[in-house]
C-alpha cells in the first residue's frame, strides 16, 4: 500500500492539486496508459485539469469509477503511520487524506490489474478537482466526453456496503451587510453596526436539524475594523440542505428574509444572493447502477444497505446529467478531521469491490 502512502503524503488542499494530479498521471502513464487533462482548472478554481483515463477491455460496454483529488485545507506536512498494521492514521494533527486517497488508490490498483488482464469490459477513470468547495471541478468537466454510462464514486465515508440512493439539494447564501461607521467611544449612536444586524438576523434563524430530511447552518461570519470602532460591514455565509427540493428553496428564502428583515430593523443596507450548488437526488430501485453496486458488494461478502446522506458529492453533478451514477462506501473513516483513519483491510476490500463491479458489468451496460 505504498501507493496510498505516497498519495496521501503529496499534499493537495484545494487549489494546489497540480502535484498529486502529476503523480496520479504518471502511475498511470507508466502503465502505458493515455491520461487526459481537461481545461477546467480556472473554471473551478483548482490547481490542475480534472483527469480523464480509458481502459479497453474485451468486449463494447464501459463503467466507469471516480474520486477527488484535493483535500480540505491542512496546517503542516502530511506524515502516514500504520497504527498495528491495521490502521492507516495521521502521524500528526492533520487530516491523514484518505478523502479521496483511499479511493485514487484503488482505483489505480485497479488499473494496474486490467493492463495485465483486461476486463469483459472497459474502465474509464475520472479524477475530479475542487470537489470538496463545491463539486466545482466536476461542473467543469465535459460530461460528453464520458463513455460510460455506469459510473460509481468512491467518495463516502463509512463502511463498506452502504450505496446512497437519495442526496439533497444545496442553496448556499451569502449577505454583505453595510452599516455606518463611527467611532465606539466618542459618538456610537451615529454608527449602525453591521455585526449587530447580522447577529439579530442569525438569532431570527432556525438552525440545525430541522427535520428528518432538512438541515440548516450559518458557517462563516467576518466584518468590523477595530474594537473602537462601530463596524460598518459584515458578511456571512449560511446553507440550506434538504431532500425534498421545495423545502430546501422554503428554508433558504426564510434564512434571506430574516437577513434582510434584520438588516432593516438595524438601520443597515444588505445585499443577499442565494445559489442552487447543487441539485439533490433519488437513484430509482430500477436503476442499473445500483443493481450491479449490490450484485458486486454481495459477491465480495457485504450486506448492501441502501442510505440517504446529508452531503454532496460528484455523484450530484452527475447524476442530473443523465449519468447513472452512485456514491458508495469506501471504509474510511472521520474524515476532515486529525482523527481521519482507514483500515489497510478496508483497502483491499474496496478494491476486490471494484473487480466484482467490472466483472459484472456487461449484465448492467
Amino acid at each position: 500500500m505504498s501507493r496510498f502512502v505516497r498519495l496521501c503524503e503529496t499534499a493537495s488542499p484545494t487549489g494546489s492539486e497540480a502535484e498529486v494530479g502529476e503523480l496520479v498521471r504518471a502511475e498511470l502513464e507508466a502503465l502505458g496508459l493515455t491520461v487526459a487533462e481537461d481545461n477546467a482548472a480556472e473554471a473551478a478554481g483548482a490547481g490542475c485539469g480534472n483527469l480523464h483515463c480509458l481502459i479497453e477491455g474485451q468486449g463494447e460496454g464501459w463503467v466507469a469509477f471516480c474520486a477527488h483529488l484535493d483535500t480540505v485545507p491542512h496546517e503542516g506536512p502530511i506524515e502516514v503511520v500504520l497504527d498495528g498494521d491495521e490502521v492507516y492514521r495521521s502521524a500528526g494533527e492533520t487530516i491523514l487524506g484518505a478523502d479521496n486517497k483511499a479511493a485514487i488508490a484503488v482505483m489505480i490498483e485497479l488499473a494496474a490489474g486490467l493492463v495485465e488482464e483486461p476486463a469483459p469490459t472497459g474502465v474509464e477513470l475520472l479524477f475530479t478537482v475542487a470537489e470538496e468547495t463545491g463539486l466545482r471541478g466536476a461542473a467543469a468537466f465535459d460530461r460528453t466526453s464520458l463513455v460510460s454510462e455506469r459510473m460509481f464514486v468512491l467518495d463516502l465515508a463509512e463502511e463498506i456496503g452502504r450505496i446512497v440512493t437519495r442526496s439533497p439539494f444545496y442553496h448556499r447564501l451569502t449577505a454583505r451587510i453595510t452599516g455606518v461607521e463611527a467611532h465606539a467611544g466618542l459618538v456610537p449612536e451615529e454608527g449602525r453596526s453591521a455585526i449587530v444586524a447580522a447577529s439579530r438576523a442569525i438569532a431570527a434563524m432556525e438552525l440545525g436539524r430541522l427535520d428528518d430530511h432538512t438541515t440548516a447552518n450559518v458557517g462563516l461570519i467576518k466584518g468590523g475594523t477595530a474594537p473602537n470602532v462601530v463596524p460598518g460591514q459584515c458578511a456571512l455565509v449560511g446553507e440550506a440542505r434538504s431532500l425534498d427540493p421545495t423545502r430546501a428553496a422554503q428554508v433558504a428564502g426564510e434564512m434571506a428574509q430574516a437577513i434582510a428583515s434584520a438588516a432593516s430593523e438595524s438601520g443597515c443596507e444588505v445585499e443577499v444572493e442565494t445559489a442552487i450548488l447543487h441539485q439533490g437526488y433519488e437513484v430509482p430501485d430500477d436503476s442499473p447502477a445500483l443493481a450491479l453496486a449490490e450484485q458486486a458488494l454481495s459477491a465480495s461478502g457485504f450486506e448492501p444497505e441502501r442510505v440517504s446522506t446529508g452531503g454532496g458529492s460528484d455523484v450530484n453533478i452527475f447524476r442530473p446529467e443523465g449519468i447513472d451514477a452512485l456514491l458508495l462506501a469506501n471504509g474510511t473513516f472521520a474524515n476532515h478531521t486529525a482523527d481521519e483513519n482507514v483500515p489497510r483491510a478496508n483497502l483491499v476490500a474496496m478494491l476486490e469491490v471494484c473487480r466484482a463491479l467490472v466483472e459484472g458489468a456487461p449484465e448492467h451496460c
